[in-house]
């Protein structure tokens, strides 16, 4: 069976490979899954999004997202999703966004929305739809039990990443790597504090998107921090940050909130390179206690766990990877879904397509 797959980007972020966001970087994954199966591919993303389908293209926000730049780009993605529906044949539509509550479309196709947040940060209407034949699903086991008994939750779906074209080096670099979303939640300035402590340099990578809070976060709490042995080099394209994954001592986490992921661990282990983490939400899922990396629950095991770092084993790190987050086995489990989605299978069969 020929599907024909709608994904939702959160709008007011690219899709891509080179996307800051995991939740962009999975979507662009599936993308290319879809596409690569033989199926059909429609993305509603921001202008400029990278997509191997066809893209839906919203218009680049412009200036600070204030409530008024919100609220504007959603209309125009409910508005995309809706006319995408009335001129092509759509089967499914999966959505990605924090706020896909705010858009989601009038009843007619199976939407399947993939919580990839902690759960928390959704309305509890958004996690009670009350559009028929709309459905969630998790990215983690713990993510998954954070939620109440919710007829419309589906098994989880564990994120996947690329194995294959992953740099390798020969030897280590020794520096700390901290790649991502720069805002107050991935507790940035506690892993310039960390690495400062244990006397190892830091490179901090990402972007700081226009919100108010977060350009305040990173003026008044990271800035500070930086300097000769901790420099902030901006957002990276795919190539370089697989570069810096690879060479770096370890991948450091410092997140204030559960992660329900973290694709860039996920990214880091595949490279050969530990993962320093606080052991919130999923990332005791993802990282192996001393064997692939450490698990700190406070600053001074953080400061050790860096310390440690060069006696893990990188090959050890990308066979874990290898063995436990393939991309294929996730899109396939995905594709499964939309089939059943598509079939208009009952709950119960939904429940084992997405095991």
């Amino acid at each position: 069976m020929k599907l024909s797959v709608l994904s939702v980007a959160y709008p007011l972020a690219r899709v891509g490979p080179d996307a800051v966001g995991g939740a962009e970087q999975i979507l662009g994954a599936l993308d290319h899954g879809i596409a690569q199966s033989g199926h059909t591919s429609y993305v509603v993303a921001v202008e400029g999004s990278d997509v191997a389908g066809t893209l839906v293209p919203l218009p680049q926000p412009q200036g600070a997202f204030d409530a008024h730049v919100i609220a504007r780009a959603r209309a125009r993605c409910r508005a995309a999703i809706e006319e995408t529906i009335r001129t092509r044949r759509i089967d499914v539509v999966h959505m990605h966004g924090v706020d896909f509550h705010a858009y989601l479309p009038s009843p007619g196709p199976a939407v399947l929305a993939t919580l990839h947040l902690p759960a928390s940060w959704y309305p509890k209407d958004a996690l009670n739809p009350h559009r028929p034949r709309t459905w969630l699903n998790c990215v983690s086991r713990s993510q998954h039990e954070s939620i109440a008994a919710n007829a419309h939750l589906l098994p989880p779906i564990p994120n996947g990443t690329a194995m294959d074209a992953v740099p390798t080096v020969g030897r280590k670099r020794n520096f700390v790597l901290v790649l991502g979303r720069i805002c107050p939640e991935k507790g940035i300035h506690l892993a310039l504090d960390a690495a400062k402590t244990a006397r190892v340099p830091l490179i901090l990578a990402g972007d700081v998107f226009p919100y108010r809070e977060h350009l305040d976060y990173f003026k008044s709490m990271v800035q500070p921090r930086l300097g000769f042995s901790r420099r902030y080099i901006g957002p990276v394209g795919r190539k370089r940050k697989r570069a810096l994954l690879a060479a770096a001592r370890c991948l450091l986490v410092a997140s204030l909130v559960p992660e329900t992921s973290s694709l860039v661990a996920l990214e880091a282990l595949a490279a050969g390179t530990p993962v320093v983490a606080f052991g919130k939400g999923a990332l005791p899922e993802v990282i192996e206690h001393g064997r692939t990396g450490f698990l700190a629950s406070n600053m001074h095991e953080l400061v050790d766990g860096i310390r440690a770092a060069q006696a893990i084993d990188p090959a050890q790190c990308r066979a874990v990877a290898r063995a436990r987050f393939s991309l294929p086995r996730m899109v396939d489990r995905y594709l499964a879904v939309y089939r059943a989605l598509a079939d208009g299978q009952s709950a119960a069969s939904l429940q084992t397509a997405a095991a």
